[in-house]
């Protein structure tokens, strides 16, 4: 099947296009899928990211704006490759949030003088996120618990861009690192209820 044959066929619908499809399948699938087993990823990544690449060069061509440019094959090692570097850089972001939110908890743990019995329930924690304020809560919750990245926080908590929202953030920590210090019993709360 020529790449010409293949947008035309996908363009359409019905059984021409499931050919294409069928064959997109066949012919790629083993080497965009190896690709992103030998760079990190597990047979299940591998799958996700192909279906992916599939999806999006369909709707790419569906909208007129595949230019045959570069070879079907050539363009979908192109698009699976950045759509596993974006999954990749990703997790990464992730990650980097989990260590540094370690990071803060292992500062505010030697600063916390005693502990208080593991007995407590989220509604603690909402609690005590309440005595930083009704903005913070928010933030710090969307970002660590909701996992939002910072340009949806800025969307959904309305503020101007991405910096405004680290820097609020930010004081936040330091805030709740505060009242932190002043009662140990709070932080260990706080503690419990992160390892519940």
């Amino acid at each position: 099947m020529t790449d010409d044959w293949i947008v035309n066929a996908l363009k359409q619908t019905g059984v021409v296009e499931s050919d294409a499809i069928k064959y997109l399948y066949q012919a790629h699938y083993d080497p965009l899928c190896r690709f992103v087993v030998q760079n990190n990823g597990s047979e299940q990544d591998a799958d996700d990211i192909f279906q992916e690449t599939v999806i999006a060069f369909i709707h790419t061509v569906k909208q007129g704006k595949f230019r045959g440019e570069a070879s079907i094959g050539t363009f979908l090692f192109a698009l699976n490759r950045n759509i596993w570097r974006n999954e990749m850089k990703k997790r990464g972001r992730s990650q980097l949030r989990e260590t540094k939110f370690e990071q803060l908890s292992t500062r505010v743990e030697n600063d916390a003088q005693s502990a208080l019995e593991q007995q407590q329930s989220s509604h603690q924690l909402l609690k005590l996120m309440d005595t930083i304020g009704e903005n913070c809560k928010k933030i710090l919750l969307q970002f660590y618990y909701e996992d939002k990245p910072m340009k949806d926080i800025v969307s959904t908590l309305n503020y101007e861009n991405e910096q405004v929202v680290r820097n609020k953030k930010s004081k936040c920590l330091k805030k709740l690192a505060e009242i932190m210090k002043l009662d140990a019993q709070l932080y260990q709360q706080f503690k419990t209820l992160l390892h519940e």
